[in-house]
């Protein structure tokens, strides 16, 4: 099957008066057609921004993509002009962004935002536009879409303004959607649907799909592939199942601690990850990772982990990966 997505090497910094903030540092991993990747880290991991980069919209001054690659569907996407990108985006890549309410133009009606992009890239007439926006306002779950069409994002609630972008990023047949916290705002029923609702059109439509999150319990449903990052890299990969039943980084055990298990006792606390993560201005020396993990060694402080394959298709970026699972057995 052929990669859609392929990052090599993609590194974004933001230059501000304080120094260099690397907030993506090499970051690479591809997809294939159809696929759910799931990314997932703390607030200020790099995930936004590796999005944001794909799609060439960090804000310069003070961003810039300093390096790397982003091949979709065979071109290097930074390589292209910015016309040609604006072709891309919305028409061939779509994003679903964190909080529909900022997302959403207040003083255009839903149908509006929706036939705008309709018309711009697939060149329909206003009536034909029109129909498709109430199509995709009916596949996404809204009842009675000819009439709330008409209606302004005001008019609608949370879970119905993440409905409306999904159909905005549906609009015109994309290959790749990529889905940043869609679901932050929301709480857990809503989270559910909106989730459901995703993976249901990406396996009927064939988009693939990546959905960025702080909570690894969100994709472990959804996702096939799992990519852990910190500090502006990835520092484990694998099946989602294999993340799950068998993580070979500190961080990402800590990761699944601090999610609550139906099968524990209710008296059992969540292990919090101790410590803050480090300045992307003044990382130290050794692995980022360092200072908050229960189980460093001396090479930790001098050397960078490389990210190598432990098990076929599992890659962690740790010196402890292959014994991971004994020290957590004695911790416990």
């Amino acid at each position: 099957m052929p990669k859609i997505l392929e990052l090599k090497d993609l590194r974004t910094h933001f230059f501000t008066q304080d120094g260099v903030v690397k907030a993506v540092d090499g970051v690479s991993f591809e997809m294939d057609e159809g696929e759910i990747i799931g990314i997932v880290g703390e607030s200020g991991c790099g995930k936004s921004v590796t999005a944001l980069s794909i799609m060439r919209l960090v804000a310069n001054p003070p961003g810039r993509i300093v390096g790397g690659e982003v091949n979709f569907q065979g071109d290097d996407l930074l390589k292209l002009d910015e016309s040609e990108m604006r072709k891309i985006r919305g028409n061939n890549i779509a994003m679903v962004f964190q909080e529909p309410m900022t997302s959403l133009n207040p003083v255009l009606t839903v149908g509006r935002q929706l036939t705008e992009t309709i018309e711009l890239h697939q060149g329909l007439s206003k009536s034909q536009a029109n129909a498709r926006a109430v199509e995709l306002l009916a596949m996404v779950g809204i009842p009675d879409a000819p009439r709330r069409l008409k209606d302004y994002p005001h008019q609608f609630s949370g879970g119905m303004r993440q409905r409306v972008m999904i159909a905005m990023a549906l609009s015109c047949n994309p290959k790749l959607i990529i889905a940043d916290e869609p679901t932050t705002a929301l709480d857990v029923t809503i989270q559910a649907q909106i989730l459901e609702l995703m993976q249901d059109l990406s396996s009927q439509t064939g988009t693939a799909l990546i959905i960025i999150t702080h909570n690894l319990g969100v994709v472990a449903r959804y996702a096939k592939r799992v990519i852990v990052m910190y500090a502006g890299k990835i520092i484990e990969t694998a099946k989602a199942v294999d993340i799950y039943g068998d993580p070979r980084h500190p961080y990402t055990w800590g990761l699944l601690n601090s999610v609550p298990r139906l099968d524990e006792a209710r008296s059992e606390r969540l292990e919090a990850i101790e410590g803050l993560p480090p300045n992307l201005g003044n990382l130290p020396d050794g692995c980022a990772f360092r200072s908050r993990c229960r189980f460093a060694i001396e090479r930790c402080a001098t050397d960078v982990p490389a990210l190598d394959e432990v098990t076929p298709g599992h890659a962690a970026a740790c010196w402890r990966s292959a014994e991971l699972k004994d020290l957590v057995a004695a911790v416990r």
